[in-house]
């Protein structure tokens, strides 16, 4: 009987906490009811990030959605006053997309809710522990070689 492929196994084990990330963010949105989605909150989040207010286009770029994706997000934040369209003042046939004062204050629940929900996922873990993910996270997050480990044969 062979040994099970250890890559397959972190593989799954890194689908299973992602599933399990998005639920537990999912439970403290809710309970908070903004009234956003997971994915009308990534638009604000990603909205917070320009200087300046973007087009629809950038944001489906910026988001690697298309342009249809973007329209429905930003018309339901529209509709709850999250976010507005405004008018380019350089070529009035442009549309830019700004957060409005309710979307600022959603944005800043929203990061509350993502902390809740990263202490609600990382609470079994010890300072140490914490430390090591953060710097395998890191080496995953930046697609870098991990260094190799003292001893070990090549």
């Amino acid at each position: 009987m062979t040994a099970p492929d250890p890559d397959g196994l972190l593989a799954e084990q890194l689908l299973r906490l992602t599933r399990r990330v998005h639920r537990i963010q999912k439970r403290h949105l809710e309970r908070r009811e903004l009234g956003v989605t997971p994915a009308q909150s990534r638009l604000l989040r990603t909205l917070a990030h320009y200087g300046s207010p973007p087009r629809m286009a950038d944001l489906a770029e910026r988001l690697e959605v298309v342009p249809r994706a973007v329209t429905t997000l930003v018309d339901g934040l529209e509709a709850n006053g999250k976010v507005r369209r405004v008018p380019d003042p350089a070529n009035r046939r442009v549309i830019r997309i700004e957060l409005t004062d309710d979307g600022c204050a959603a944005l800043r629940e929203l990061h509350a809710a993502r902390r809740a929900a990263a202490e609600e996922i990382l609470a079994p873990l010890g300072g140490e522990q914490r430390e090591a993910l953060g710097e395998l996270l890191d080496t995953l997050i930046d697609g870098r070689t991990a260094p190799p480990c003292r001893g070990a044969s090549a």
